[in-house]
């Protein structure tokens, strides 16, 4: 069983930055992919960024020079470094792992992009 934490979230200003972090409780063995998505309100889930277990990234669009995704050394959190975001940022986050071919998801935490 694979539990996700997420923190990090809260209320920023346009230009602002946050730093999202997720602590993954369980063995690492066979977590061959860890990422971001969010949706927002009335929109589907969409990737953010994911890291492979070889430390390949991608990230999407939208984000590409304003997101940074990372992981620490043991591979036990993954965090989404956040900057110059917007008001299109605005959204549930979710961290996300793919353990033995098995998806799993936190409980998400809420980002608000707003003036």
């Amino acid at each position: 069983q694979v539990q996700l934490v997420e923190s990090g979230g809260g209320l920023v200003h346009p230009g602002g930055s946050l730093r999202l972090s997720c602590t993954i409780s369980a063995s690492i063995w066979g977590i061959n992919l860890s990422g971001w998505y969010r949706q927002a309100p009335g929109k589907e889930r969409e990737l953010v960024a994911r890291v492979m277990s070889g430390g390949n990234t991608e990230y999407a669009d939208s984000v590409k020079g304003r997101f940074t995704i990372s992981r620490n050394d043991a591979q036990t959190a993954v965090y989404l470094q956040m900057e110059s975001l917007k008001p299109e940022d605005t959204a549930v986050y979710y961290c996300n792992v793919i353990r033995f071919g098995t998806p799993y998801w936190g409980q998400g935490t809420q980002v608000t992009v707003s003036s």
